[in-house]
């Protein structure tokens, strides 16, 4: 089976400058007390068929008696599978989270009975760089544009029906690729139903349902329990797998926590392979999320050189004063 562009990449993480993180600052993110995750985590939801990805959000920003909530990537209400729904100071990870790659499963519904050696050879041509004209009912302007599909897996042909597992640029219609499909075959075809099964590093097999969260809740604030709502809800840690890494030192944090950007000598360890223009998380010692940036130097560059900026900040999302204020020559 094909696997997402960051999926593919294998990356190695190499010292800069070896150092220890000062305990009295920051925390794990897995020592964060239940209330912390509450307010700052992310919740890979189970969208059922039925209510929007907005009214599902609602839904468990209401359980949770959160003030916000936001979802990353929108499902028809009709489709099911990955919804990561950031809360509370979460809620802006959702715009780093849009434009990573999704996998959807789909049975597509043939109108005529065809060869399945003619099915196979036309699903296998819409792999790569395809051209798209959104559904006329879609949320965006309907012009033509292109999309990626990285893979195009078929797992089961049953007389009209197909099955098939589908992994592609955010913003690529499945229901438009049916149809275009059906059109290719000659036959025409629709999207009959649909799953998404990866939403940027989020996956089906970590998903839970509002039910979940609904009963996690409760364990938690009426027995104490805190194993279920730390299942449900991930620190917003798990919202950057996907994306390269670099690692600072405790006494860069509050620096770029006030709107600096990172410089080579506050750097402790950078992963392998990051490209110049290519979106990267910055982390604490303590693997906190601090900050995305996007980075002005390759890897070996980072590791290498004595100065210049390594990083652009685009976001900060820790918050000041965690760590201390140090002056520092350099960073």
């Amino acid at each position: 089976m094909g696997q997402l562009p960051f999926e593919r990449i294998k990356r190695e993480i190499f010292i800069r400058k070896s150092a220890k993180t000062d305990p009295k600052f920051g925390c794990m993110p897995e020592k964060r007390s239940v209330d912390e995750i509450i307010n700052y985590g992310i919740v890979n939801l189970n969208k059922p068929k039925g209510p929007t990805s907005h009214q599902v959000s609602a839904y468990l920003q209401k359980i949770l008696g959160l003030k916000k909530a936001g979802h990353s990537g929108t499902l028809d209400p009709k489709v099911t599978g990955a919804l990561p729904v950031a809360l509370g100071r979460a809620t802006r990870i959702v715009q780093a989270l849009l434009p990573s790659g999704k996998e959807y499963v789909t049975i597509m519904h043939l109108h005529k009975d065809m060869p399945e050696e003619k099915i196979k050879e036309v699903c296998s041509s819409f792999v790569g760089k395809i051209k798209q004209l959104p559904p006329i009912k879609s949320a965006i302007k309907r012009q033509w544009r292109y999309r990626k599909v990285y893979y195009l897996d078929i797992m089961e042909i049953d007389g009209r029906d197909v099955l098939f597992k589908i992994g592609c640029q955010a913003g690529t219609y499945i229901r438009k690729i049916c149809h275009d499909i059906g059109q290719e075959i000659g036959c025409g075809a629709h999207m009959a139903e649909l799953i998404r099964t990866k939403a940027g590093p989020f996956n089906d097999q970590e998903m839970c349902t509002l039910q979940d969260a609904v009963d996690a809740y409760w364990y938690y604030k009426n027995e104490s329990n805190e194993t279920y709502i730390r299942t449900v809800i991930k620190p917003i840690e798990f919202a950057v797998r996907h994306l390269p890494k670099v690692w600072i030192l405790d006494t860069s944090v509050d620096t770029l926590c006030h709107g600096a950007n990172l410089k080579v000598p506050g750097i402790s360890k950078v992963e392998s392979d990051i490209q110049i223009d290519e979106i990267a998380a910055i982390m604490t010692l303590k693997d906190e999320f601090v900050a995305i940036g996007t980075a002005k130097m390759i890897s070996k560059d980072m590791l290498k050189k004595e100065k210049g900026i390594a990083m652009k900040i685009d976001k900060v999302f820790m918050e000041r004063s965690i760590y201390p204020k140090i002056e520092k020559k350099g960073l």
